[in-house]
């Protein structure tokens, strides 16, 4: 199946106009989502969180400001039908939808050894009809590290990089995780498990909450992640030999067969957490699951000049029959993926187009 035009990609420092034209109304909708939403506050913006996410690494013109080391993907969702019990979204029609997506482990070095990765991610476009759009951004880590923005800008100040050491300031970092006892809850939780082997074998989680409405207007809250075919195994250490062993296996798979993930819909019960990323739904044999279909990805690209190039993975872009939560997390995220996105742009113009 070949994946519709994603973006209007251009080369060459000419066009550099017509691009900010085409990117400056999705920045615009980010940026009224987050003010809407109420977290710009004057002295916290989208500009100042993508700046301090700048500061933890050496600069890396054209490159995404998280996630810089990605490989693109293309495919399908087959979805059998059973969404629509929870969702009116034309996605749960039955039916096969075109998808382009992006692997990746975080952080803002794109040369960075994917032995560092102690997560993995998972972003999807899936293309749906009347010109509709599911954009979802999943983490291998079914929790977030902080629940607000502020957090997150503080997180992202202790992580800095001391001028005079080239190093992060440990003393800074103790502050930070002393006022924040959700972000050793991440951190033991990664402690805890073990980075999968393969990008194909890791379940994604899309971590935040979301609301859908069905058919007969009832609405839910729901959470989301993708379930692997491949049973899960942790990273060998003779995998840490190749700086660049996902990818690598990752076409390698797939030139012997496509993967597969189970898109599942877990529905919150009295008491879950509904604006928290931070924390976990219970294991509950009551609660409601719903295999959705299936996540088919039989094509990888690099991301120098794959379909995924020019995509933001905001997690705010929903088709009709699924919206967003209160978590605030959701605005700063759309708004910040704005600022990173005009950025990079602009630096991938005034180099011609050769970046990523």
């Amino acid at each position: 199946m070949k994946p519709p035009a994603w973006s209007d990609r251009r080369r060459g420092r000419g066009l550099a106009l017509r691009w900010l034209a085409v990117f400056a109304a999705p920045a615009l909708l980010a940026a009224l989502f987050a003010w809407c939403a109420g977290w710009l506050a004057p002295g916290l913006t989208a500009q100042r969180i993508v700046d301090a996410l700048e500061a933890t690494s050496t600069p890396h013109p054209g490159f995404r400001r998280n996630h810089a080391k990605g490989i693109c993907v293309t495919g399908h969702f087959d979805s059998n039908g059973a969404g629509a019990q929870l969702s009116r979204a034309s996605v749960f029609d039955p039916g096969s939808y075109a998808i382009v997506g992006r692997l990746s482990i975080p952080g803002s070095n794109p040369q960075e050894e994917d032995s560092d990765g102690m997560v993995r991610s998972f972003a999807l476009v899936i293309a749906l009809p009347h010109g509709e759009q599911w954009r979802l951004a999943m983490n291998s880590a079914p929790i977030f590290a902080v629940r607000t923005p502020q957090a997150l800008f503080d997180q992202l100040r202790a992580e800095a990089s001391d001028p005079r050491t080239g190093h992060a300031n440990p003393a800074k970092m103790q502050a930070f995780l002393d006022g924040h006892p959700e972000t050793r809850a991440f951190i033991e939780w990664l402690r805890s498990h073990p980075p999968s082997s393969r990008f194909g074998n890791s379940t994604y989680y899309g971590i935040s909450s979301f609301q859908t409405t069905d058919a007969h207007g009832v609405k839910r809250f729901v959470r989301w992640d993708v379930v692997p075919d491949s049973p899960w195994r942790p990273v060998q250490a003779r995998a840490e030999i190749d700086r660049d062993f996902l990818s690598h296996d990752l076409v390698t798979q797939l030139a012997k067969e496509p993967l597969r993930w189970h898109l599942v819909l877990s529905v919150a019960m009295p008491g879950d957490p509904i604006d928290d990323s931070t924390q976990q739904w219970r294991d509950s044999p009551q609660r409601e699951r719903i295999d959705a279909g299936t996540v088919v990805i039989d094509r990888a690209q690099t991301q120098i000049d794959g379909p995924c190039r020019d995509i933001t993975f905001d997690p705010t872009i929903l088709p009709n029959g699924i919206a967003p939560s209160a978590d605030p997390l959701l605005a700063a995220r759309s708004s910040a993926y704005g600022v990173s996105f005009d950025r990079r742009t602009k630096e991938d113009a005034a180099a011609g187009g050769t970046r990523h």
